[in-house]
């Protein structure tokens, strides 16, 4: 029941969703601290990595991209201001070429259009993503295999604005010079390559627009639904990590993925938020990504006791790490999607 609303939620007021601050006040810092004793035990790394880390939420999985800050100032900032705004949250991947490219940034997904909204094809469905100003090329790097590069209009190299692809392979040679050069401002970490190889296997169709080659899962049809397509956010983080379930203390995300039973897997994001004692999170419907894969360690959503069990979840605060198991949410305010903490180990 609870996340069958969560999902309507997503659909009906996705046209208006408000983007909201994942800044922490000093009251809730406070209280995090305190409520979550054993934040700083265990620690494993003490400071956060020199440059700008991205963690982005897939269907298919997380990865993290590092900025190169001071080889691309100008990028790396252009491209942060989407972040921190939200721009990139329930971003469409539109673009798929085999061996090439993964490519995203110009439309976001607000969700499948339902009969009975208050106007069906309104609040729903694709949108552009708000654009910012064009920000001046800045070709310094290389576009080796695993670097994420910014896309723009032949013709005007310093046209990129919100598209940006991950390279798949070395694509120096093509892309180091065309159009002035396509500036690199950052690479994909760890196992993130693997997962932008796996949505470059889908297949593609071509639904118009900037969306020619889009990758579709499960059964491809010429109309994007939820279903089908392949869709990330993006966030800011602290150190770089491949854990499932994480707490990030300086913005007081909680990120989890969650199964949610009949319908399906789910990147979720939990908000940390004021409220009258305890450990108070509220659930940002807006920004669920639905997922493809099942990993072995997923939280899991009990219906009847209106509860998230999250078997472990991993504590970041700026680079210095803790650990706490059979973490358990409760849900305190089902209009608000607000959960207390209600037990940890």
């Amino acid at each position: 029941m609870l996340f069958s609303i969560a999902k309507k939620a997503r659909q009906f007021t996705a046209g208006t969703i408000i983007k909201r601050s994942h800044s922490v006040s000093a009251g809730s810092s406070r209280r995090i601290a305190l409520g979550l004793s054993m934040l700083m035990a265990a620690s494993a790394g003490s400071v956060a990595e020199a440059n700008t880390l991205v963690r982005v939420t897939s269907t298919y999985g997380d990865f993290t991209l590092e900025l190169f800050d001071d080889q691309t100032p100008n990028t790396v900032n252009n491209f942060l201001g989407y972040v921190d705004r939200g721009d990139f949250d329930m971003t469409v991947v539109h673009r798929s070429v085999s061996n090439f490219v993964i490519q995203m940034g110009a439309y976001n997904w607000l969700g499948d259009c339902v009969s009975d909204a208050p106007q069906p094809g309104i609040n729903c469905s694709a949108v552009y993503t708000q654009q910012q100003d064009p920000v001046v090329n800045e070709p310094v790097v290389s576009n080796t295999e695993g670097t994420i590069a910014m896309a723009k209009l032949g013709g005007n190299p310093n046209s990129a604005t919100s598209q940006w692809f991950i390279n798949l392979g070395d694509n120096s040679e093509n892309l180091d010079e065309q159009n002035g050069g396509f500036t690199a401002f950052g690479r994909v970490l760890g196992d993130g390559l693997e997962v932008a190889n796996e949505i470059n296997g889908l297949e593609v169709v071509s639904v118009g627009g900037a969306a020619t080659e889009m990758p579709q899962r499960n059964n491809p049809t010429r109309l994007p639904q939820t279903d089908n397509l392949v869709l990330m956010s993006a966030y800011r983080v602290d150190r770089f990590s491949t854990a499932m379930h994480i707490f990030e203390y300086s913005s007081g995300r909680l990120a989890a993925y969650v199964n949610a039973g009949d319908l399906g897997n789910y990147s979720m994001q939990f908000n940390l938020v004021e409220g009258d004692g305890g450990v108070i999170f509220e659930l940002d419907t807006g920004n669920m990504v639905p997922l493809e894969i099942t990993p072995e360690g997923m939280a899991n959503y009990l219906p009847d006791e209106q509860k998230v069990a999250i078997p472990q979840v991993e504590i970041n605060n700026n680079g210095s790490v803790s650990v706490l198991n059979n973490v358990v949410l409760h849900m305190i305010d089902e209009s608000q999607m607000r959960f207390e903490l209600e037990s940890y180990e």
